[in-house]
C-alpha cells in the first residue's frame, strides 16, 4: 500500500473517533447570535469544509495548451542517416553480455 492510502486511512480512523467521543450540546457564538448546536455536528461540518478546500487546492494544475512549432531542418546535408548499425551492438557490448 502506498503512503497516500495509508495516511487516508489513519485520518480517517482518527476523525471517526475523535466526533464520537464528542457528541454533547454545546452554545455556540457565531457573531451575534447564539445557538446550541451538537459538537459532533459541529465538528463533521468543519471537517467536510477542510476536506472539500483540500481537494480544491490539491488538484493538480491544467497545463496551457503548447503551440505545435514546425521544424525545419535548412542544412540536410549534415544530418546523419547510418541505419545499418543502429540495432546491433558493438563486439565489447557482444562479449560483455555472452
Amino acid at each position: 500500500m502506498s503512503f497516500k492510502t495509508i495516511f487516508i486511512i489513519c485520518a480517517t480512523v482518527l476523525i471517526t473517533v475523535i466526533l464520537m467521543q464528542n457528541q454533547d450540546e454545546v452554545l455556540f457564538k457565531i457573531l451575534w447570535k447564539e445557538m446550541y448546536v451538537s459538537k459532533l455536528a459541529m465538528m463533521l461540518s468543519l471537517t467536510f469544509i477542510g476536506f472539500i478546500i483540500g481537494l480544491i487546492l490539491g488538484r493538480p494544475k491544467s497545463k496551457p495548451e503548447q503551440k505545435q512549432i514546425p521544424l525545419e531542418i535548412e542544412n540536410t546535408e549534415n544530418v546523419i542517416t547510418n541505419t545499418e548499425n543502429k540495432s546491433s551492438l558493438s563486439d565489447e557490448d557482444r562479449d560483455y553480455i555472452s
